[in-house]
């Protein structure tokens, strides 16, 4: 860390700032394309599918289910803050809306996960203010 940024934490601009106030809240956003109907996961201005202009693409609340797709327990991770948080796991989650998304597990043994395990989001705060979707399980 230089300069006082904490890479850990989210980029928080104009146009994020409704994702990230929902999460602060215990909500899920993702952007779905008015053209071809298609969600996608992280949030950006555009369709990465057909390639819509923001005026196709918009906000809408996810349902906050999910089935695992992947993971990694992670033992060491010499980067702040993550040192201090090992072992965690992370994932690769298939949301029922479509979209994969890049997450944590929390609240369950790694033993214990599978590929297609029911999963519902939770938040957790990364600092003050800021919420972060985690998964756990259903």
């Amino acid at each position: 860390m230089s300069g006082g940024v904490r890479y850990d934490l989210p980029d928080v601009d104009e146009f994020t700032r409704p994702y990230w106030e929902a999460a602060a809240e215990g909500r899920l956003l993702l952007r779905r394309c008015a053209q071809c109907g298609r969600a996608h996961h992280y949030p950006r201005e555009f369709c990465p599918f057909c390639w819509a202009g923001e005026e196709q693409v918009g906000w809408e609340r996810a349902g906050g289910h999910a089935a695992l797709y992947t993971w990694s327990v992670v033992y060491r991770n010499d980067l702040p803050p993550f040192g201090q948080r090992v072992p965690y796991t992370a994932a690769v989650v298939d949301l029922a809306e479509g979209p994969r998304m890049m997450t944590e597990v929390v609240d369950c043994d790694p033993a214990d996960l599978r590929v297609g395990m029911p999963l519902e989001v939770a938040f957790r705060e990364a600092a003050e203010g800021v919420w972060v979707p985690v998964f756990r399980p259903r």
